[in-house]
């Protein structure tokens, strides 16, 4: 018989529970009682979620090597602020009872609220769907690149997709391919694009086999406009503009243009030619999250960017409503956040909240109540939109914290291995 080895766990905070897991056991073969039944992404690994210490942790059998050179890379992505899985630890060492060696393990913190784009289409949807997830996959590869990263394979299936107001924010969510570097060239860039676009297709071509996806959608064309929304995007944030010194308001204008892409400026390469005519200006340092960074510093709500921009839009609404435009817009911005946000919150019943997290829930309030004004010709109260809503509305969504609108039994068959798609 082959002797055991000692179990080794590599964490940054290490959890006691980890070692109440059953580690000698195979990933596919543990109890149904250790698992959380959340629907997973396709991956070319046994993935599994577990409970642990009142959280939710997700657990991917790989090579030792590997699995500690992922953990090092979304360690520095989340020191980076990408959005990107966080990663919990990794645990090698594994032996069964007989002495067979047991593959090790990474383990990241489930993302709460976050959905795999195939529990997605499970979903009653809008049919632009594909093209919201697309979008958010753009911004996420631009915001990688920017910061050095190489991906590898660009997929939905590495992504995860959490509601955004009326969009998607996606997360990384599989690193196992990528590669950190200083600056990325414009071949590897373009690359990773390529391997993205070629993925996409695959995988809504897909869809459409399993009737996901209508058949008249046409796969090719939303793959292609993922190069385009990440070419557009790019030059944006990093093309350079010329202009005459008599037009040095063309540098505001600059910034504000990247503000409403969701992105802060912090360093401008300001240059001007020999004779002093011309002024040169290109972003140097670009950091997204614009809007959801000013409304944390006016409320402390942590939440997605296109969330925040509607939020901070209804903010606005109340600062005119109420005549405060002279006010300390820190001041209002409290009131507003206690009279009126965090009530209507509070006003959906505590059993019908984990279904949408609260930024998501407020956001689709404000619809609700917009519909409902236009329909009866006259503006309708919160409380009243709040008490339609939880009525007719919010019972029938699916509850994202912990069903994601797809039973994990239904993602299972395919859902564990897929072929390499090197």
């Amino acid at each position: 018989m082959t002797p055991r080895t000692r179990l080794q766990i590599t964490a940054a905070a290490p959890d006691p529970a980890l070692l109440d897991l059953p580690w000698d056991v195979p990933l596919a073969d543990w109890p149904a009682e250790r698992l959380a039944a959340l629907p997973r992404g396709i991956s070319r690994h046994t993935v599994r979620f577990a409970r642990l210490s009142g959280r939710v942790v997700a657990i991917k059998e790989i090579g030792e090597t590997v699995a500690y050179r992922e953990y090092e890379l979304l360690r520095q992505l989340s020191r980076l602020d990408v959005p990107s899985v966080e990663p919990v630890g990794v645990i090698t060492g594994r032996t069964a009872p007989d002495g067979e060696p047991l593959e090790a393990v990474l383990i990241t913190q489930h993302l709460r609220f976050s959905l795999p784009y195939r529990a997605l289409f499970s979903q009653a949807l809008r049919p632009d769907t594909a093209t919201r997830l697309i979008d958010a996959l753009a911004v996420l590869l631009v915001r990688l690149h920017l910061v050095g990263f190489y991906w590898g394979d660009v997929s939905l299936s590495n992504t995860l997709f959490r509601r955004d107001a009326e969009t998607f924010a996606a997360y990384l969510v599989d690193a196992e391919t990528g590669d950190l570097h200083d600056e990325l060239t414009p071949g590897q860039r373009g690359y990773d694009l390529e391997v993205a676009r070629v993925n996409i297709i695959g995988e809504l071509m897909d869809l459409q086999a399993g009737e996901f996806l209508d058949e008249d959608v046409d796969a090719v064309a939303i793959g292609d406009a993922l190069a385009e929304r990440y070419e557009e995007l790019w030059s944006a944030l990093t093309s350079s503009e010329s202009f005459g010194l008599n037009e040095r308001w063309r540098v505001q204008a600059r910034i504000e243009r990247l503000n409403d892409l969701g992105f802060d400026v912090g360093e401008l390469d300001i240059t001007t030619d020999i004779d002093g005519t011309t002024v040169r200006i290109q972003p140097k340092v670009v950091d997204a999250g614009h809007h959801s960074r000013r409304l944390m510093r006016l409320t402390g709500l942590d939440v997605q960017e296109n969330q925040a921009r509607r939020l901070l839009n209804d903010l606005d609404q109340f600062v005119a409503a109420m005549d405060r435009q002279n006010d300390d817009e820190t001041f209002v911005a409290h009131d507003w956040l206690t009279e009126v946000f965090e009530p209507a919150v509070r006003a959906v019943p505590r059993d019908l909240r984990p279904k949408l997290e609260p930024a998501q829930l407020y956001h689709e309030l404000l619809d609700h109540r917009w519909f409902l004004s236009e329909a009866q010709k006259r503006d309708v109260p919160m409380r009243e939109a709040v008490k339609s809503y939880t009525k007719d509305i919010l019972p029938t969504r699916p509850d994202e914290e912990s069903v994601l609108g797809v039973s994990a039994a239904d993602l299972r068959e395919d859902a564990d291995v897929v072929p390499n798609r090197d």
